[in-house]
């Protein structure tokens, strides 16, 4: 159940010191197979920390050897230092590990706007002990290691025939897309060249991570990379690795969900009959970041009304009066007019299901968010205290 679960990869996570906690906070990974294709996607918010701008280039070739990430520290708007400090991690990689700078992915999370020598000097130490200690079953300590404000490591593998695919994840917070604050790290050790695995990565990611929209807020950070080994010689059938790898996404997705800060309820909004995808897309997205619906449910309260007054400020194609909403099975909406009583209706479980029945056509999609609680507002009142 770990990055290292394909065939020819490494892992490790040790304590560099950037966590107050005493907390592992600083992970390798790195491919050690015969193929070094990859492929990642990386946050559409403009304001793009030091790492993701590095990363990006690391990836134009299709290309990595490595992955280095470390907690504590966003490395976010920190000026040139805080670029010189990516490369100076890249570079400190490549030479313990005898690949190239220009092959080694690297990824930060943590508060923006902390970066000074300090900072540099642990992530350089960190990731000197980390290459001392990779194994193939360092996947557990590396997913401990770059998680935040995270309760748990989040893991997940898919196995295909006679080849595997895995992850780890970390995120509990700003999450909403494009990426959410998540760092992912995918591998397999099937046979795939790059091209292939970015068409299936953007494929999975935009029915996935991208449908997670817990706060509504995007990071600055956000990356998701897949590798491939080769390691398996196997090259999967057509739609088989694009269908695993949407499966893994999806499982670590939903982990994400579940680790939400101070959440209380985990909210699936399933939108039917919509004219297209991308309006059942815009309609749940918009029940999802609407602040009224999600402290409703906070409060155990079905106010099916503000699930309409949501979805009526979109642009997506429906009748208002022909609407038709359900809560945890129960109609309490038919055709834009009460249906059964409210209090029919259970919200005090976790898992709370919302479905948005527009009447207009055959597309669907799900969005996947949280309420808005007390604790969370809390532990974001007192974030960089």
């Amino acid at each position: 159940m770990s990055v290292t679960a394909a065939r020819g990869f490494a892992a490790a996570g040790v304590v560099a010191g950037l966590k107050s906690t005493g907390a592992r906070d600083v992970a390798l990974v790195v491919n050690r197979g015969r193929s070094k294709a990859a492929a990642a996607v990386f946050t559409s918010n403009r304001a793009k920390a030091h790492p993701v701008l590095w990363s990006q280039q690391v990836l134009s070739d299709g290309v990595v050897e490595a992955v280095v990430l470390n907690s504590g520290g966003a490395n976010c708007f920190t000026g040139p230092f805080g670029f010189q400090t990516t490369h100076a991690t890249a570079e400190r990689a490549g030479e313990l590990l005898g690949v190239g700078a220009g092959d080694v992915v690297v990824c930060s999370t943590g508060l923006i706007g902390v970066g000074d020598q300090v900072f540099r000097d642990k992530v350089l130490a960190g990731t000197t002990e980390a290459a001392a200690r990779l194994s193939a079953e360092g996947g557990e300590d590396a997913a401990r290691a770059i998680m935040t404000t995270d309760s748990r490591p989040k893991q997940a593998v898919v196995t295909g025939d006679g080849w595997v695919v895995g992850g780890m994840a970390k995120g509990a917070g700003m999450l909403a897309p494009g990426l959410a604050t998540m760092l992912v790290v995918l591998t397999t050790d099937a046979d795939v060249p790059a091209a292939r695995l970015d068409a299936a990565l953007r494929a999975a990611t935009a029915r996935t991570f991208d449908r997670l929209d817990s706060d509504g807020c995007m990071s600055t950070n956000d990356t998701v990379v897949l590798l491939a080994s080769g390691e398996s010689g196997v090259v999967p059938d057509e739609g088989a690795l694009e269908r695993a790898v949407e499966q893994l996404c999806a499982d670590l997705a939903e982990q994400l969900q579940g680790d939400a800060e101070g959440a209380s309820h985990d909210i699936r909004i399933e939108v039917v009959r919509a004219a297209s995808e991308a309006d059942a897309v815009e309609v749940g997205r918009s029940v999802a970041r609407n602040n009224l619906f999600k402290a409703a449910v906070f409060g155990n309260d079905p106010n099916w009304g503000r699930v309409l007054a949501a979805i009526g400020t979109t642009t997506a194609e429906f009748d208002p009066y022909a609407v038709d909403v359900s809560m945890n099975g129960v109609r309490v909406c038919h055709a834009g007019a009460p249906d059964r009583p409210s209090d029919e209706v259970d919200l005090t479980a976790r898992a709370v299901h919302v479905l948005v029945d527009l009447a207009v056509g055959d597309a669907e999609a799900t969005i996947l968010t949280n309420d808005l609680t007390h604790d969370y507002v809390h532990e974001n009142s007192a974030y960089s205290s």
